[in-house]
C-alpha cells in the first residue's frame, strides 16, 4: 500500500516539471531575439550613410583639389651663424671726485649725451685756492732767502781767496744755499699740488657718451674714496655685441678671417623678426668654453641711431658664406614624412607627384634644395594636406576662394 502512494506522487510531479522547462526555453529564445534586434539597429546607425546615387559620388571624387603653387627658382642663399648675445659698450666710466669737498654745481642732465672734457660738476674750490696762496707765499719767502744766501756765498768765496775767513765758513754757506734751493723746489711742488686740486674741483667727462642717473645732488659733501661716484657715463657710439657660436663652426669662420674679410653681423630682436642694427665682426675670443662647447664673438656696430642699448639681449646673425645659383623653394612647400622631406610637384596634366628632396639652409621663409628639384618646376605651397600621389589639382590664383568642390567634401578633407 505504501509503494502505491509513492508511485502516485511521482506521476503527479512529472507533468509540472515538463511545464516549467517549456516556459524557461520560451523566455530564453525571446530574450535572444530582442538582443539580436537591438544589435542590428545599433550596427545600422554606425554605418555611414550611402550616397544618394552612384552618379553624384563619382562626380565628387573626380573634382580637382584647389591648391596654390610657386615656381622653383635659383638664387643666392646666405649661410648664417646665429647666437643670443648681449650689448656691451666699448667704455663705461664711473665718474668720481678726486678731492674732498662740497658739491656746489651740477652741469649735466640725466640721459644727456656729453663729449669728452665737458664740465659735469664743480666742487667748492675755495679751500684749494687758499692752499695755493699759502704755497705761493712760502715760495716767495724761500726764494728771497735763497737769493740772499747766494749773495753771501759770493762774498765768502772772495774773502776765502783773500784768506780772510776759514774754509769751514765757506762750506757752511754753500750748504745753506743748497738747503734753500731744496726748500724752493718743495714750495714749487706744493704750488703745483694746490693748482692740481683746483683742476680736480672741476669734474669733467673722461669720455664721450650718455650720462646716467645722478648719484649725488648738489650740496652734499663728496670724498675721493666714495664708491658710488657722481655719475656713470656709457659710450654708445660705437657699441659692441658679444654672442656665442658652436665650436664646430669655428674652423669655417677662422678660414674667412685669415683671408682678411670683413664679415657682416646683424642684430635682431628677441623674436628674430625685426632687424635692429648692422655691423661687422670685430674679434674672436681666445678660448672655447668647455661647459657649453661655444666660443664668444664680438661685433661692433656704429649705433648712430641708438638702436642698441647696453645690456640689451639681441639675436646676432653672422653672415659666413653666400651660396650662389642655389635651388630655392618656399619653406611652406616642404613637407615631412617617415621617409624624410618631400614636395608635391605639379605636372603638365594638372596632377601632382610626390617628390623626395634633400634640403639645405633656410632663411627668410625660403629653403635651399640640394637634390630632387629643377628650376622652373612648380610645387604646391597651400593645400598639400589633401593631396596624394597622382591627385588631380586646380591651381587657384592668389586671393581666389575654393570653388567646384561640394561643401561636404571640403569639410571632409579638413577633417
Amino acid at each position: 500500500m505504501q509503494e502505491t502512494d509513492t508511485e502516485k506522487t511521482e506521476s503527479e510531479t512529472q507533468p509540472a516539471r515538463l511545464s516549467f522547462f517549456k516556459r524557461w526555453w520560451f523566455w530564453f529564445i525571446l530574450l535572444c531575439l530582442v538582443a539580436g534586434g537591438a544589435f542590428a539597429v545599433w550596427n545600422k546607425q554606425q554605418l555611414p550613410a550611402a550616397p544618394a546615387s552612384g552618379k553624384s559620388g563619382t562626380r565628387a571624387a573626380s573634382l580637382p583639389t584647389p591648391v596654390s603653387v610657386a615656381p622653383v627658382r635659383t638664387g643666392g642663399m646666405n649661410l648664417y651663424l646665429t647666437g643670443l648675445g648681449s650689448v656691451i659698450p666699448l667704455n663705461t666710466v664711473t665718474v668720481k671726485s678726486r678731492v674732498d669737498g662740497q658739491l656746489m654745481e651740477v652741469h649735466y642732465r640725466e640721459g644727456q649725451n656729453v663729449t669728452k672734457g665737458a664740465l659735469l660738476a664743480v666742487i667748492d674750490p675755495r679751500p684749494f685756492q687758499v692752499q695755493l696762496t699759502q704755497a705761493e707765499g712760502q715760495m716767495a719767502r724761500d726764494r728771497e732767502q735763497l737769493n740772499n744766501a747766494r749773495m753771501d756765498l759770493e762774498r765768502y768765496r772772495t774773502l776765502w781767496k783773500q784768506d780772510s775767513i776759514p774754509r769751514q765758513q765757506l762750506d757752511t754757506q754753500e750748504a745753506l744755499v743748497r738747503q734753500f734751493e731744496g726748500a724752493v723746489r718743495v714750495d714749487q711742488g706744493q704750488i703745483d699740488n694746490a693748482r692740481l686740486q683746483l683742476i680736480y674741483s672741476r669734474v669733467t667727462a673722461p669720455i664721450g657718451g650718455r650720462v646716467g642717473l645722478r648719484q649725488v645732488d648738489a650740496g652734499n659733501i663728496v670724498h675721493a674714496n666714495d664708491q658710488t661716484g657722481l655719475v656713470v657715463i656709457t659710450q654708445l657710439q660705437p657699441i659692441t655685441v658679444v654672442f656665442p657660436i658652436a665650436e664646430d663652426s669655428l674652423p669655417q669662420l677662422m678660414a674667412r678671417l685669415k683671408k682678411g674679410e670683413r664679415l657682416a653681423v646683424d642684430a635682431f630682436d628677441r623674436e628674430q623678426k625685426k632687424r635692429l642694427a648692422g655691423g661687422t665682426l670685430l674679434t674672436v675670443d681666445n678660448q672655447i668654453d668647455p661647459a657649453t662647447g661655444t666660443v664668444k664673438l664680438k661685433a661692433v656696430f656704429p649705433n648712430s641711431g641708438n638702436e642698441l642699448f647696453p645690456n640689451q639681449f639681441v639675436n646676432a646673425r653672422l653672415l659666413v658664406e653666400t651660396r650662389h645659383d642655389s635651388i630655392i623653394v618656399p619653406a611652406v612647400a616642404v613637407q615631412r614624412g617617415p621617409q624624410g622631406a618631400f614636395v608635391y610637384v605639379v605636372n603638365a596634366d594638372s596632377t601632382v607627384t610626390l617628390r623626395p628632396i634633400t634640403t639645405g639652409v633656410s632663411q627668410d621663409g625660403d629653403t635651399a634644395v640640394t637634390k630632387g628639384l629643377q628650376a622652373g618646376e612648380k610645387v604646391v605651397v597651400d593645400g598639400a594636406e589633401r593631396l596624394r600621389e597622382g591627385s588631380k589639382v586646380e591651381v587657384k590664383e592668389p586671393g581666389q576662394k575654393e570653388q567646384g568642390a561640394p561643401k561636404g567634401q571640403r569639410n571632409e578633407g579638413k577633417r
